[in-house]
């Protein structure tokens, strides 16, 4: 199935989301690597949806545990660091909480990284034992891209392939 911008029905939104979610689950099949899986996931959503701008991770930096570093992504530059609580990805990774922005330029402490993002949805990604790793970013050039199906689908997504 094609998956249109335009239909953006949370019908059809699902639909995409269950289709791309066999075929990243199929590729990873046996695949250990975490940073393979990230690279994986972020190169498969970035291809399955033409609205995300910027598909990646931003992983848990074991020598500063309340700081996020850049890790795999497909789209423009990244920001390379960010400090748990600063942006909307410090604020996933603070209150582990998915975080749905329809406007970035109205979120508080709000980082622009591009500034031609519009809207933004971060992710918290656990390791099976519940400690947060990472967290996946996604970024648009359309205000209010991103909705519950894409909360619901990408939660669960990342629960399969990482928790």
């Amino acid at each position: 199935m094609a998956y249109a911008a335009r239909d953006n029905r949370p019908a059809d939104k699902a639909a995409r989301y269950a289709e791309v979610e066999a075929e990243i689950l199929a590729v990873l099949d046996g695949e250990p690597d975490r940073v393979a899986r990230m690279a994986t996931v972020s190169s498969m959503l970035a291809d399955a949806f033409p609205a995300f701008f910027w598909t990646g991770f931003y992983v848990v930096d074991p020598a500063r545990e309340t700081e996020l570093v850049v890790g795999p992504y497909q789209g423009t530059l990244g920001c390379l660091r960010i400090p748990f609580g600063r942006g909307v990805c410090g604020a996933a990774a603070a209150e582990r909480r998915t975080q749905v922005v329809e406007d970035v330029h109205a979120f508080p402490g709000h980082i622009a990284c591009d500034s031609r993002s519009a809207s933004e949805i971060v992710v918290p990604v656990l390791d099976p034992s519940g400690a947060l790793i990472a967290v996946l970013d996604v970024d648009a050039t359309e205000k209010a891209a991103f909705d519950a199906v894409d909360a619901e689908w990408l939660e669960r997504l990342m629960a399969k392939v990482f928790g």
